[in-house]
């Protein structure tokens, strides 16, 4: 090992202008995104806010939306005409189940517009408010008798 160089380096590197004009330009991006925040800020929101923006809506609503609609006039035309009060009907809407009301109020978005459709929603209200008196969870009608 005399006369031998153990590290010789086999080409000089030669830097030029525009390759050290890049190398700055890297450099400091590198260093000025180190300032930026890397988290996303969230902010919470309600499970009600979110279910909204979905079209979920709460049992509550629900029921609100049913006894709206049981204050139309053309919906307590309808009733009377087939002997229904619009207390009983309230009442009834009352007595549904959370899970009921819901379902009742998602028949009446989805149902289409128009007369036809309306009236094969209020005939639907009536004749499950019909199946609830005759298994005896609630008495509006006095023309039934409950099974139990």
């Amino acid at each position: 090992m005399s006369g031998k160089k153990l590290f010789a380096p086999r080409a000089v590197l030669r830097t030029t202008r525009p390759s050290r004009a890049v190398s700055m330009v890297v450099a400091a991006s590198v260093g000025v995104a180190g300032w930026m925040p890397l988290c996303a800020q969230a902010v919470p929101i309600s499970t009600e806010r979110l279910a909204a923006s979905q079209g979920v809506t709460s049992e509550a609503a629900a029921r609100a939306r049913l006894l709206s609609t049981l204050a139309r006039d053309d919906v307590a035309a309808a009733l009377a005409e087939r002997g229904v009060s619009l207390e009983q009907a309230r009442a009834r809407v009352a007595a549904l189940t959370d899970a009921e009301a819901a379902h009742v109020a998602e028949q009446i978005d989805q149902a289409p517009a128009g007369a036809g459709d309306f009236l094969t929603t209020a005939v639907f209200v009536f004749v499950l408010l019909l199946v609830t008196d005759i298994l005896g969870f609630t008495k509006i009608f006095p023309f039934t008798r409950p099974v139990r």
